[in-house]
């Protein structure tokens, strides 16, 4: 009889290292898919600037629009969460569409090699953001069903393990900036 409530016990704790297994493999795989998100976002955050220089050498008189992406540019890279990391990422999106529509208005700089590039880096960073994002939301879909299904809920209660938020675009910014001209 001893052997087999040693042996119950001894399924049941293999059973439960599994589950906490699974969960910390889950959360360590959130928090690499959102490190690789803050890369991307840093990436962009960089161009920005660069790009805000280049249109300003063409259209001087548009000081506020170029004020509005650096305050917004800021408020970015200070974000933390995901919730006010989209919040955030979603307003200068909207801030690069009406830098892009300004330029609209130089021939000029739309011919200049340097904007050119700028513009074909802002293209492929927006395209691997999208895929971080895509990525991150699976992680985080998978953690949070992990945490909230049975029997695994019980260890996740019991140990901390808190649901992930979601990184969002917002419905009007489902479409990525567009760069091109």
């Amino acid at each position: 009889m001893a052997w087999i409530i040693l042996g119950v016990l001894v399924v049941i704790a293999i059973a439960l290292a599994g589950m906490y297994n699974s969960l910390v493999r889950l959360r360590v795989r959130c928090d690499n898919a959102w490190s690789d998100i803050d890369v991307q976002l840093k990436w962009r955050h960089d161009l920005i600037p660069n790009l805000v220089e280049t249109v300003k050498g063409y259209a001087t008189h548009e000081k506020g629009t170029f004020e509005n992406i650096a305050k917004l540019r800021s408020q970015a890279m200070q974000a933390n969460s995901p919730e006010d990391r989209a919040a955030a990422e979603n307003q200068l999106g909207g801030a690069l569409k009406s830098l892009f529509a300004v330029a609209e208005n130089y021939p000029e700089l739309k011919a200049s090699e340097q904007f050119t590039q700028l513009q074909n880096s802002l293209s492929q960073t927006e395209g691997t953001i999208q895929n971080a994002r895509r990525y991150y939301n699976a992680v985080v879909r998978d953690l949070n069903t992990k945490i909230q299904s049975f029997p695994t809920n019980i260890l996740a209660g019991m140990l901390g393990f808190q649901a992930r938020q979601f990184f969002e675009v917002e419905a009007t910014d489902r479409e990525p900036v567009a760069v091109k001209f």
